[in-house]
């Protein structure tokens, strides 16, 4: 059977010192993608990791890196995490004032553009950019901390974006992001997510195989 959705785990929530190690048990689990919260504590009240972070784990893993930038003027700093090695770059529709052109020079710069969207900002703020779009990340938690319960109208969100990508004949990928767990991912992704992030929910339940599995049950019923 084909995965039903893709899974991102959050390194937010693995061990930061033993992130090679955590990258290689990830790929050797069956995983994908790999989503790495970029925090710089001005837009979100937490601090991670940065571009050099990345480009050291670049060479040790061959996941697709799913880079989030939570930072103020993210434009700033695209070409750094581009060269980093960032397969996709998503960046907050609030973090910038010209979004159209932060979304452009990713694309530019050879990684694939995406836009995240906070718990209360609307579609209409990326609606007209999905053609643009790889992705659009619905966060179901205000971000910044990872553990948080999911926001219940965030389904309704999700929904109605599945709608107007449809309608417009669009490939668009839905990622959401926030309390995710195996016990809601099924309902996410009959809503219309393509793309799910997990944090504690995955990475506090190794083995990391086994837990992927959990993930997939609910589809298997």
């Amino acid at each position: 059977m084909a995965a039903p959705f893709i899974l991102s785990p959050s390194l937010l929530s693995s061990d930061f010192g033993r992130l090679a190690e955590e990258l290689h048990d990830l790929e050797m689990a069956g995983l994908a993608w790999a989503h790495w919260d970029v925090m710089d504590g001005a837009f979100v009240p937490n601090i991670t990791f940065g571009p050099l972070v990345i480009k050291a784990l670049r060479s040790r893993s061959r996941l697709f890196f799913d880079v989030h930038l939570m930072i103020e003027r993210p434009e700033r700093y695209l070409a750094e995490f581009a060269d980093a090695g960032a397969d996709l770059i998503c960046v907050h529709a609030e973090a910038t004032t010209h979004l159209e052109r932060a979304v452009a020079e990713i694309a530019r710069l050879g990684a694939k553009p995406a836009v995240a969207l906070n718990p209360a900002t609307p579609l209409c703020a990326v609606e007209y950019l999905l053609p643009q779009l790889h992705m659009v990340l619905i966060m179901s938690v205000n971000p910044g901390f990872g553990g948080q319960k999911f926001i219940p109208f965030s389904l309704d969100k999700i929904r109605d974006l599945r709608t107007i990508i449809n309608s417009k004949g669009l490939q668009t990928l839905i990622q959401v992001d926030g309390g995710v767990s195996p016990d809601n991912a099924k309902q996410l992704v009959e809503a219309g997510a393509d793309v799910l992030v997990s944090g504690s929910a995955f990475f506090g339940f190794p083995p990391y195989a086994q837990r992927l599995q959990t993930f997939y049950a609910p589809f298997k019923d």
